[in-house]
């Protein structure tokens, strides 16, 4: 008889590497993102720019951003599905999701921005944009580090 079913090992690694695909994809957005709004700011006063810039944050936030997050969040359930008690059990898992946490809301934050500066409301200077665009190179070296290094792993 067949098994159409693949080994847990191997099932384990796809849903991996599909989640890092994921990952890569979303941070490539959000590292792009508030990069736009700092030259939407800079250009606020220029309505061709202005619009142009608009419509390639909206396209990168709903296009890019949003669905590369939502199959983050998708294949990273189905990993932690795999064995809950052994993440949960461990504390570097807890930072990470910490961590999780900080880049949702940056994501969110982000689409709000974009939002705002869409209907000509710049609450934030260019300085500020620039400041908020390194929010995400933060998380990314804090989850990271728990994923590959484990610090608290209790094993």
């Amino acid at each position: 008889m067949l098994d159409y079913w693949p080994r847990a090992d191997v099932l384990y690694n796809w849903l991996r590497a599909f989640h890092i695909i994921s990952v890569v994809a979303w941070f490539a957005g959000l590292f792009y993102i508030f990069r736009l709004y700092v030259y939407h700011v800079e250009n606020k006063d220029t309505p061709e720019v202005s619009a142009v810039l608009t419509t390639m944050s909206r396209k990168l936030y709903r296009y890019i951003c949003t669905p590369a997050m939502v199959s983050t969040t998708a294949f990273g359930v189905l990993l932690f599905a795999q064995m809950p008690r052994l993440y949960l059990s461990q504390g570097w898992f807890h930072v990470k999701l910490l961590g999780l946490a900080g880049l949702f809301a940056y994501h969110f934050y982000s689409g709000k921005v974009g939002r705002d500066f869409a209907r000509g409301e710049f609450a934030l200077s260019s300085r500020q944009c620039r400041l908020i665009n390194e929010a995400p190179t933060v998380l990314l070296l804090l989850i990271v580090i728990m994923v590959v290094v484990k610090p608290w792993s209790g094993t």
